[in-house]
């Protein structure tokens, strides 16, 4: 996941994903405020009720579709980007 203090920061990042003309990860390195952000935003596996509501929400929705780009969903800590890049075990919808 990517983590900016902006919405139009998190748009602007989206938007290059979008294009094709960055991947994921480097944009993690570049601009994500968060420590995964070393790790090409990777915050491996976990269970939903692990990360903030709003946060888990969004990846463990039904809409929520391997392989894109989630957000930018607002929290406490700023305005996240998410690419779920996998899914295990879970509820029927994935």
């Amino acid at each position: 996941h990517i983590l900016v203090k902006s919405e139009n920061k998190a748009k602007d990042i989206k938007k290059q994903l979008q294009t094709g003309s960055s991947e994921f990860a480097s944009l993690a390195q570049e601009y994500s405020t968060c420590p995964s952000g070393k790790k090409g935003g990777s915050l491996g596996s976990f269970s939903p009720g692990t990360m903030v509501p709003a946060f888990d929400k969004a990846i463990f929705s039904p809409d929520a579709k391997v392989g894109e780009i989630i957000g930018p969903i607002e929290t406490e800590f700023g305005y996240h980007l998410i690419l779920v890049d996998k899914r295990t075990g879970g509820g029927d919808w994935y």
